[in-house]
């Protein structure tokens, strides 16, 4: 008789704390710029960090994941580790995150890339991605306001 191992994934929380928030919900990408920096600090880091904020069905906040931290111009991210947190967050949706310690938030042609990839790769696991908010310097830039995401929809035919 052949030994099958059985395995099972749990999650646990590092830790809690009480953030004065107006709303854990997630309207704008100024609500989850306003969680990001309330909760992370981001704008006064000297490397760069990458993470998520997962979202119910409501888009209220389920967690807030820090996924990589970089360097002062770079971080590596594979869209196996974001989903890895959204899933076991159960989430409906995620908002992406980085900073740009250089204080200028304006997205980088690698920051569209992987977002791209980011993307693709939730439209096919049916979490949505909302946003990706990049901070620097007391700024913040939405990819989605500026119309840098593609949430997984195929060109119209001609």
């Amino acid at each position: 008789m052949e030994r099958i191992n059985f395995y099972s994934v749990k999650q646990v929380k590092e830790k809690s704390g009480l953030y004065h928030l107006n709303s854990k919900k997630v309207s704008s990408p100024e609500d989850a710029n306003q969680i990001i920096q309330t909760v992370l600090d981001l704008n006064n880091e000297a490397v760069e960090k990458f993470g998520i904020l997962t979202l119910d069905s409501r888009n209220v906040v389920a967690g807030i994941h820090v996924l990589a931290i970089g360097t002062l111009n770079a971080v590596l991210i594979h869209p196996r580790e974001v989903f890895k947190a959204a899933i076991l967050n159960n989430a409906a949706g995620i908002v992406l995150f980085h900073n740009h310690p250089s204080g200028d938030p304006t997205p980088s042609e690698e920051d569209i890339e992987i977002t791209q990839r980011i993307v693709e790769a939730g439209h096919l696991m049916m979490i949505e991605v909302l946003d990706h908010i990049i901070t620097g310097d007391g700024k913040y830039c939405s990819m989605a306001e500026q119309g840098l995401l593609n949430r997984g929809q195929s060109e119209p035919e001609k």
